[in-house]
């Protein structure tokens, strides 16, 4: 069991060294589409890569998700096989969203030995679902 500081530590570390091994400027945050994201996640037990769409407006979130879903076969195809197609999702704070996800299984944030799988898992798929959203950007974009 680690303390709370120990555990924001071995966090910060993480995402330091993510970084350094993989020094690219990832889109995330900057796509040029409301509340239309890319995100890593790592934490006890799972890594992830999502493409999330987040917003509060259902109609406008539906409009998306469905350009989406129509790319879905393509998606699957020439990019990511496995990637989990989710129209509803709840996070920890009650929000309701729309993701794509590809998850790692039995990693943890909290064990080294894990780190390096991890990483190069997060660096693969972000770097699919980034060449993804560049080839259909035109269709994607509202």
């Amino acid at each position: 069991m680690f303390s709370k500081e120990e555990s924001k530590k071995l966090r910060q570390d993480f995402w330091i060294s993510f970084g350094k091994s993989f020094p690219r400027k990832w889109i995330l945050y900057n796509t040029g589409i409301k509340d239309f994201s890319f995100k890593f996640h790592f934490d006890l037990s799972t890594a992830m890569v999502s493409m999330d769409i987040e917003n509060q407006d259902l109609e406008k979130r539906l409009e998306l998700w469905e350009k989406l879903i129509s790319l879905q076969s393509l998606f699957k195809e020439e990019y990511l096989p496995n990637a989990l197609f989710e129209d509803t999702v709840f996070l920890n704070n009650g929000k309701e969203i729309s993701r794509i996800s590809v998850s790692l299984e039995n990693v943890s944030i909290h064990n080294k030995n894990t780190w390096q799988e991890t990483m190069v898992f997060l660096k693969d798929n972000m770097v699919k679902f980034e060449d993804f959203f560049n080839e259909y950007e035109d269709i994607i974009r509202p």
